[in-house]
């Protein structure tokens, strides 16, 4: 047989690239836009998901009635993100049926119009001032059915892209794709505070109050439409034999089959979800509450933790791609009970102002949130291809659940420590969580996306 032409080769070694489990693999043009797909659809997932806590909190005065207890308006503030939060798992269960049975990629294009309507409507809420206390009950409502489609989004695109991905890339790919997340937080930081700097934000009326958060709302839908334009026109199905045959109940498959596969994930992403809570929910409150700081300082001081955040993910994942994904998460997880409980309490008891912050938030954004760099990899690895989006789905939200009642665990603390060092002893617990999830679960890295009997049991 003669060897083939040097073009046929070049092909030949990309094809092989993308895929070294399979003689023949898939072109690896689809595999990069795969990938590129899922990162910009996980950041436009979690710049909708963080909107309310960071564009929100200036505004608070437009939905609710001046006359509330400073309690009351914490816990209806944080009723807009738990709202969100407690709606994903029914997506992911919703879209992960619909991603195992009709498709990954027309799934994705639904979950993914749906969100960019509730986030447009969003922008478009009247206040308090206009109808009461309807205003603050839509908004809760649309951030529940926004939280359905965010659900389904990420149930969608991450297992496409990581099927598409070679499997060792798959730990940078991940890492890639999850860092957007603390860049799009640091995105919207930063769009709220060029907004503060220009629109005055003190007091019902001002600018800031009446329209100005409007505007990181209408960014978040036009990307939702350029996202919805970039699966439509470049990303395409991932090969039949990475996505499994089709079964007409995958969560029945998933519960009755794997249930022990789902507890372990529930473990470790509880903790997860914990910590991600603390560091994105809690702590801008505390900088403001207690440490005084400014709201400009706040938006400011959260923008450095969580580009620390996204920078350390390549970092995660690569070191997950070499020590492997459970050797990681033991060690991670460890890490944020010691390193990320301590630099939230260091903060918290330190007095040094704005530059104190900072230092202290780059160690919690990189000790706090890191579990994320490697988990698009590691969730995907974790259960077969016939399932792959609904296993991923629901392990990843189910546990969202029990840690948006956040507010609740902080207050078991009143009368028995101060309450700003309360968020660092569930931080503490996130990360012991983190780390048994990852002892009980398996080594993962070397799994074959494309074959069922690879799927490694519990260690």
């Amino acid at each position: 047989m003669s060897p083939l032409p040097p073009a046929e080769q070049q092909s030949a070694a990309l094809d092989d690239d993308a895929h070294p489990n399979t003689p023949h693999g898939p072109d690896t043009a689809k595999a990069h836009a795969a990938v590129r797909g899922g990162a910009f659809a996980y950041f436009v997932d979690q710049f909708d998901i963080y909107l309310p806590i960071v564009v929100l909190a200036p505004a608070t005065d437009y939905f609710q009635s001046a006359n509330l207890s400073a309690s009351t308006t914490a816990l209806l503030a944080s009723l807009v993100f738990a709202s969100t939060l407690i709606g994903r798992p029914l997506g992911a269960i919703i879209f992960g049926h619909f991603a195992d049975t009709v498709g990954r990629k027309r799934t994705t294009l639904v979950a993914v119009g749906g969100f960019g309507v509730i986030t447009l409507i969003t922008a478009c809420l009247p206040g308090h001032e206009t109808i009461g206390t309807w205003s603050v009950g839509l908004l809760i409502a649309l951030r529940f059915i926004d939280g359905i489609f965010l659900g389904g989004e990420y149930t969608t695109a991450v297992p496409l892209a990581m099927e598409w991905s070679p499997r060792h890339k798959r730990g940078l790919y991940a890492s890639l794709i999850t860092s957007t997340s603390p860049a799009a937080y640091a995105m919207i930081a930063a769009l709220t505070l060029l907004l503060l700097q220009a629109l005055p934000s003190t007091g019902l009326h001002s600018g800031y109050v009446q329209w100005g958060w409007r505007i990181p709302f209408l960014v978040g839908a036009l990307l939702s439409a350029l996202l919805f334009r970039y699966y439509l026109t470049q990303v395409h199905e991932p090969p039949p034999e990475y996505t499994g045959e089709r079964h007409k109940l995958p969560l029945a498959r998933l519960l009755v089959r794997y249930p022990k596969s789902l507890a372990q994930v529930f473990v470790l992403m509880t903790g997860t979800w914990l910590a991600t809570n603390m560091e994105a929910a809690v702590t801008p409150g505390q900088l403001k509450e207690h440490l005084l700081l400014s709201s400009k300082q706040v938006t400011l001081t959260m923008l450095v933790i969580n580009a620390s955040a996204a920078v350390s993910y390549p970092l995660f994942g690569l070191l997950s791609q070499r020590i492997g994904r459970r050797r990681f998460y033991i060690g991670y997880g460890l890490s944020v009970t010691v390193i990320g409980a301590g630099s939230y309490s260091l903060l918290m008891v330190s007095d040094g102002g704005l530059g104190t912050a900072l230092g202290w938030g780059v160690m919690i954004g990189v000790f706090t949130v890191g579990t994320f760099g490697p988990i698009a990899a590691y969730l995907t690895e974790r259960f077969p291809a016939s399932i792959r989006s609904t296993g991923y789905g629901v392990g990843y939200s189910l546990a969202l659940i029990a840690p948006a009642f956040y507010q609740f665990y902080l207050g078991q603390f009143n009368g028995v420590m101060p309450a700003h060092l309360a968020p660092a002893v569930l931080i503490a617990l996130a990360g012991a969580l983190i780390a048994f999830g990852g002892f009980l679960g398996p080594e993962t890295r070397d799994v074959d996306m494309a074959d069922d009997s690879t799927i490694p049991k519990l260690a």
